[in-house]
């Protein structure tokens, strides 16, 4: 090959863990397996996870998404919701109607709403640490009681928030926020309310933490770092606001292959990779496609954990066979 032939070279670093978490990929699985178990249509209420291409993938399968309980008709057939969880409304809801439902809701915001309840259960008033209008955060403070609970979104909300008088403190997070930030709000928090109660466990969730952990290992010294994630997806907008904290020059945040920035891509320069926890593994793999179409691309891993976690779906759903085709869907790895 002349060297007038010759692609010029690009270090790329990728980030693992990336993509899907345990959650989403029980999300989906249960989708899929109830398209198998009851036929089309099966209805969701709300994006399944935050993620256009495993919607419009889902669709392609027979799924058919709605914004709310009163767009699903009567006809026998189920909803699932979402991976972000729902009020208490929503279930009762559907039970009023008699409607077949299954919640894909991830066992870690089952976990967040159980800490709140307990909080609650316990006597004192909840905060929620999170962003209005997010789903899960809808969902969580739709488990308590009204009057219960107060959403704190930033150290400027601490600052002016008044307790009810004479309540203990407790509080939870949504579990996609970035940690530091939370460890901010959190501090902010003890400072001014030294009583105030910790959740049993962990609110942020472990994939979560991972995904920031690599990418604030793989961010120093990086010319532009890319996220895989679509825009509406809380954990992968964070990612972007951690690579630019972390030591990338430039960060941004890419829905798939026809977003790359190229403008920002030099030869002989470094960026990195990563992937939200809703962003399946293909969108990545197109990425690097397009990459070894101009570039002699050269790879470097910047491993920080290693995840094994599997949540199971519903018993009802659990012995029902997957094929290969449904299960690299299931898994990131393929197209609908």
């Amino acid at each position: 090959m002349s060297d007038l032939s010759r692609k010029p070279p690009l270090t790329v670093r990728l980030c693992e863990p990336r993509g899907f978490c345990a959650g989403v990929d029980r999300a989906i699985q249960i989708v899929v397996l109830a398209l198998k178990k009851y036929g089309a249509p099966v209805y969701v209420r709300h994006e399944i996870v935050h993620n256009r291409y495993v919607v419009e993938g889902l669709k392609n399968m027979g799924a058919v998404f709605v914004e709310e309980l009163d767009d699903v008709p009567a006809d026998g057939q189920p909803v699932v919701f979402s991976a972000h969880g729902v009020p208490k409304s929503v279930p009762a809801a559907a039970e009023a109607r008699q409607l077949l439902y299954l919640d894909a809701t991830c066992p870690l915001v089952s976990k967040v709403h159980k800490q709140a309840m307990r909080h609650v259960r316990l006597g004192r008033h909840v905060l929620l640490i999170g962003h209005r209008g997010h789903p899960e955060v809808i969902g969580t403070m739709g488990q308590l009681p009204e009057g219960t609970v107060s959403l704190i979104e930033t150290e400027a909300d601490v600052a002016t928030f008044v307790p009810p008088e004479g309540m203990e403190l407790g509080f939870v997070t949504q579990t996609t926020l970035s940690v530091e930030d939370t460890a901010g709000i959190i501090a902010a928090l003890q400072a001014k309310f030294p009583t105030l109660q910790h959740p049993s466990t962990e609110s942020i969730c472990y994939a979560t933490t991972n995904r920031q952990d690599a990418v604030k290992a793989a961010a120093p010294g990086a010319d532009l770092f890319l996220i895989v994630g679509a825009p509406n997806s809380s954990n992968s907008r964070r990612l972007v606001e951690v690579a630019e904290r972390a030591g990338a020059q430039a960060s941004a945040l890419v829905e798939g292959a026809k977003d790359i920035p190229w403008e920002g891509i030099v030869a002989g320069g470094t960026i990195a990779v990563s992937a939200g926890a809703s962003a399946p593994e293909v969108l990545v793999d197109e990425l690097f496609s397009a990459f070894r179409e101009r570039f002699d691309v050269r790879i470097e891993l910047t491993r920080t954990a290693e995840e094994n976690e599997r949540f199971l779906v519903m018993r009802d759903l659990r012995d029902l066979p997957l094929t290969v085709d449904d299960m690299a869907f299931v898994n990131g790895r393929g197209r609908a």
